[in-house]
């Protein structure tokens, strides 16, 4: 015999399904007014990622670490009276550097002018008031002109004709000295200067350069400095500490038509909290192979973001991963709405992190560990507990920001020991990051072309 639903079951199935649809509802208006909020940051407040806290209420025990205090001393009281000068709000000023050339220029008064005009005596030079001014000369050209004395034998012509030997030049029968060759690299990649614009610049003090030969001088420079290239590459990655980042390019080909995404990789190394070598590697994608081939022999650490390729690297044991922490810092910085009070406990313990680092930084290495044990550690281990306990108690919209920056730095936690152990190691990626933003510069005006193929693109027009 079939039973038909009543009006209560019924009823109530109505009542789940509308508390199930309000569950959802109220999940989708909370993901959307989180990502409301943080289009408004974008749109409307400060970029920077500097967490203004109030954090007066707790300091950081800096108690066993030394700080020198200058001796007091006895300050006595002078009372006098000066005239005090008028300060001129509107002129800025300026700082360079003390060795610049002086120009002196006088500005005397007539003769006529130096008599008193009460008693008709000559006046007398009592100082100087001097004014400075920063200035600048219009850029100026000059040939050099080599002169080679030609000899012969007067007794055996047949011997022929010496002279004295060219100087080493980079690029052989090139009609412009290294030093515009140099000016001309360093306004493309340094200024994000396009030749055609500097082609512009040349004809204001009628030079007359194509830009075509430009660009044929540009790669040529390349090649002439690929061994150079590979002398930096070769030392970056025997330093046994490196920083790596990559940055999307558009790349454009020899036909008409629209960009395409390339990448350029930046390794940066040479030994030291800020090493001084950097060499850039241009990939038309972002296989795991590139950097995976690149640091195929490569020991030691590896400081970079969460890419999947460094992931994978960090799994073979002769390198030690240290990711970056200013990447986790952002991601809980962009949480903004969701679960503040969380959200500021967080912050607070990385901000201690990058505290704690400046002092250790500041110290040897045997000190800078020791601080690293007692005080970073502690804060590190405390970090990833709370991480930990929340994401257990659950009740989190899978797709809000917060929810991935939990599951962020749970990823890279066993991670961030390796930076406790190294004294070379950093706590984050600033190194590449800070060289591979130039790049960002760059990327509005004409992009790059490829003019002599892919495979040998690289080594001549990146190598700068």
């Amino acid at each position: 015999m079939l039973t038909h639903p009543t009006t209560t079951d019924k009823l109530q199935d109505l009542v789940r399904q509308q508390a199930q649809l309000i569950e959802q509802q109220s999940a989708q208006i909370a993901l959307l007014q989180e990502q409301l909020s943080w289009l408004k940051k974008q749109l409307f407040g400060a970029k920077s990622e500097r967490i203004v806290a109030d954090l007066g209420q707790q300091s950081l025990p800096f108690t066993e670490i030394e700080v020198v205090t200058p001796p007091t001393e006895t300050v006595e009281q002078i009372s006098y009276e000066r005239r005090k000068a008028i300060k001129n709000k509107g002129t800025d000023t300026i700082a360079y550097p003390d060795d610049l050339p002086i120009e002196r220029k006088l500005l005397d008064l007539p003769d006529e002018q130096k008599v008193c005009p009460a008693t008709g005596e000559p006046l007398v030079k009592i100082g100087e008031e001097v004014t400075r001014k920063l200035a600048r000369k219009a850029e100026q050209f000059f040939i050099i002109e080599y002169v080679r004395p030609k000899y012969a034998s007067r007794k055996a012509p047949d011997q022929g004709v010496v002279t004295a030997a060219l100087p080493d030049t980079i690029i052989d029968r090139c009609p412009a000295d290294e030093s515009l060759l140099a000016s001309v690299v360093i306004a493309k990649f340094c200024d994000h200067l396009p030749l055609y614009r500097q082609v512009q610049m040349l004809r204001r003090s009628g030079i007359h350069i194509s830009r075509q030969t430009l660009s044929k001088w540009v790669l040529s420079l390349g090649t002439g400095l690929e061994p150079l290239y590979e002398a930096m590459k070769a030392r970056v990655l025997q330093s046994g500490v490196i920083f790596v980042d990559e940055s999307p390019i558009s790349l454009q080909g020899q036909k008409k038509g629209p960009c395409k995404k390339a990448y350029m990789w930046i390794y940066a190394g040479g030994g030291g909290g800020d090493p001084p070598y950097r060499f850039f590697e241009f990939c038309i994608s972002r296989s795991h192979a590139h950097v995976e081939q690149t640091l195929k022999d490569y020991q030691g650490v590896l400081h970079s973001d969460k890419y999947a390729a460094y992931e994978k690297l960090a799994k073979r044991e002769d390198i030690q991963w240290c990711p970056c922490m200013a990447h986790v810092r952002r991601k809980f910085v962009e949480a903004e709405g969701s679960e503040p009070e969380l959200r500021r406990q967080i912050l607070q313990k990385i901000r201690y992190l990058f505290l704690f680092e400046r002092v250790a930084w500041a110290r040897s290495p045997e000190e800078r560990l020791q601080i690293r044990k007692d005080k970073e550690k502690p804060i590190l281990d405390s970090l990833t507990r709370l991480i930990k306990e929340r994401l257990h108690q659950g009740g989190l919209l899978p797709k809000a920001k917060l929810t991935q920056a939990l599951h962020y730095y749970l990823g890279l936690a066993p991670y961030f020991e390796n930076y406790l152990i190294n004294p070379d190691a950093r706590l984050d990626n600033n190194v590449a990051e800070r060289a591979i933003r130039p790049l960002t510069i760059g990327r509005n005006y004409p992009r790059t072309i490829i003019m002599q193929g892919l495979s040998s693109f690289p080594h001549e027009c990146l190598i700068h």
